[in-house]
C-alpha cells in the first residue's frame, strides 16, 4: 500500500533512538500518522518543524498499519512566523487543535483548502479574523456548528446579539429576555464585521465554549490543547498594545 500528497505538519514525537512518528494531514487522507526513519537526527530537525508544507509517501504492507513515510520540504512556516508572537501562537494552535479534533484517517478537503489559506497568511493584515473563521469552520466539520442565520426564538433575521451556549443558534436582543445573563455574545467579528482585536477575542471566547463545552467531551472529555490559550494571551496582549498606543 502507499499513497503520495502534499500534507501539513501537526505533531511529531520521537521514535525509538533515531526515528519520529509524525502527523500529517493531506487533504485525501485527513489526519494520518506514519514513521519517519531518522526523523529524530540533526539533519531532519529543520524539515520536522509543526506547521510545515511537506512532499510526502507513505507506504505499509497492509492499510491499517501504522506505516513510514518519506518526505520533502515544500514550504517551511515556523522560521518565517518565529519573529510574530501572534503568528507563531496561531501557527501552533491550528496544529494542535487539528491533531486534537480530526478522526484518523477521515478526509475533510474544504477544511484543509481553508487550513492552507489561514497557514499561508500568517501574520497579514486581519489574520485574527481569518483565524476565527478558521475555528468556526472546524467546530462545523465535527458536527458543532453554529447557525448565526435568524433568532432561535422568534426566526428575525436582524438585531441578532446572542448565542446560545447549549444548541449553538443565535438569539435576538429582544428574544433574550430574562435569559441573557446565560447566553453568549455574538462578536461582529463572527459575522465578518469585526471592529478591532477585541471583537475578534470575544468571538474566540464563544468558539472556545464550544471546543471545550461540545466537541472535547464527545473526544473523551480530553483538554483543549495548551497552544489555544496561548494565542488567546498573544492576542490579548497585541490588543492592549493596541489599546496603549
Amino acid at each position: 500500500m502507499d499513497w503520495r500528497a502534499d500534507g501539513i505538519l501537526l505533531a511529531v514525537r520521537r521514535h525509538g533512538e533515531a526515528s519520529a512518528i509524525v502527523e500529517l494531514f493531506t487533504a485525501e487522507h485527513g489526519r494520518h500518522a506514519g514513521v519517519v526513519r531518522g526523523g529524530a537526527s540533526r539533519r531532519m530537525a529543520p524539515l520536522l518543524q509543526v506547521g510545515a508544507q511537506l512532499d510526502a509517501t507513505w507506504r505499509a504492507r497492509l492499510s491499517d498499519h501504522l506505516g513510514s513515510y518519506t518526505v520533502e520540504l515544500k514550504q517551511g512556516r515556523a522560521a518565517e512566523a518565529m519573529e510574530d508572537r501572534v503568528a507563531l501562537a496561531g501557527l501552533s494552535s491550528v496544529c494542535a487543535l487539528l491533531s486534537f479534533s480530526l478522526p484518523e484517517r477521515a478526509p475533510y478537503p474544504g477544511l484543509y483548502a481553508r487550513t492552507l489559506a489561514v497557514l499561508d497568511g500568517l501574520g497579514a493584515n486581519r489574520w485574527a479574523e481569518a483565524y476565527l473563521g478558521w475555528e468556526l469552520e472546524l467546530l462545523a466539520e465535527m458536527g458543532f456548528g453554529l447557525d448565526l442565520s435568524q433568532c432561535a426564538v422568534s426566526g428575525v433575521t436582524q438585531d441578532l446579539a446572542y448565542i446560545s451556549p447549549r444548541t449553538g443558534r443565535a438569539v435576538s436582543r429582544a428574544a433574550a429576555g430574562e435569559w441573557v445573563d446565560r447566553l453568549l455574545p455574538l462578536s461582529p467579528a463572527m459575522e465578518g464585521m469585526s471592529r478591532g482585536l477585541p471583537d475578534v477575542i470575544e468571538g474566540l471566547q464563544v468558539t472556545g465554549h464550544f471546543l471545550a463545552m461540545h466537541l472535547a467531551p464527545g473526544l473523551g472529555d480530553k483538554k483543549l490543547p495548551a497552544a489555544r490559550q496561548r494565542l488567546m494571551d498573544a492576542l490579548a496582549r497585541a490588543a492592549a498594545q493596541e489599546t496603549a498606543t
